[in-house]
């Protein structure tokens, strides 16, 4: 039976680690707002996972009905909104330093910010309750963090329309334009994200950890310099690890490797 650790206790988030997962389950009753003391435990979660190289992945997900509804209107008056965004920008950095693979759960609405913090997955699993949407425009402001990602994500042409008029996606359009990897049944979700992270769990943390920062450095670089990158790190950094010599080992000797997750 999976031991279950109790990471810590936080007031608006659930975090804990159950085999080689981080599970953080935003808690902030009924619309998971996203305000600025719940962003710094998110990333105080995803922070405390540095190092941990037995950790190979994180899921963040809800306890409630919404993913989650975005940004307080209190965080986001004028004399607040420095602290909102750099509370929200804490967040992609640690993702962006810890670089363990983030599969996010969507079982329904993700709206503002909330969508935004989707975009940061490298795996989206949605129901068909799911749907995402910006209008910021609406409110008279724009969505820093999408503008800036969605064009990489789903094209610029479906950004500037998702943005500029703050229109809704179901699940399945989500899906269609790439945003999300999967739509399933509510009743299979939970099926389905274990199978993921049980494949995820077979492999080197380590290893796991360095291609996640290979792709997601690469991105909008030219060709060259992004081949030139991923060879560095193959190199200088893949290379010394004792896990790449037990995969070699364990393919010689016709066996399965045994990790250590150095």
């Amino acid at each position: 039976m999976a031991t279950t650790e109790v990471a810590q206790e936080y007031k608006l988030i659930k975090f804990e680690i159950t085999k080689e997962v981080a599970h953080i389950t935003l808690n902030h009753p009924d619309k998971n707002v996203l305000t600025v003391a719940l962003m710094a435990e998110v990333a105080d979660a995803i922070e405390s996972l540095n190092g941990r190289g037995g950790v190979k992945g994180i899921l963040l997900d809800s306890s409630q009905k919404a993913f989650s509804y975005g940004i307080s209107l209190e965080d986001s008056r004028p004399d607040r909104v420095f602290q909102t965004l750099d509370a929200f920008n804490r967040v992609f950095q640690a993702l962006g330093e810890v670089s363990k693979p983030l599969i996010i759960v969507v079982n329904g609405p993700a709206i503002g910010a909330g969508s935004e913090l989707v975009a940061f997955g490298d795996m989206v699993i949605a129901t068909p309750n799911a749907r995402f949407a910006q209008p910021e425009v609406t409110l008279g402001i724009f969505p820093p963090f999408a503008a800036v990602m969605l064009p990489q994500l789903i094209g610029p042409k479906k950004t500037y329309e998702l943005i500029l008029t703050g229109r809704a996606l179901s699940a399945e359009e989500a899906q269609h334009l790439g945003f999300v990897n999967r739509v399933v049944p509510e009743a299979e979700l939970g099926k389905t994200v274990d199978e993921i992270l049980d494949r995820i769990g077979q492999f080197s943390g380590p290893v796991l950890e360095m291609t996640k920062k290979v792709i997601s450095s690469s991105l909008g670089l030219p060709l060259a310099e992004a081949m030139k990158k991923s060879h560095d790190i193959y190199l200088n950094q893949l290379m010394a690890l004792e896990d790449v010599q037990e995969g070699l080992r364990a393919v010689l000797e016709r066996r399965k490797p045994v990790w250590k997750n150095k």
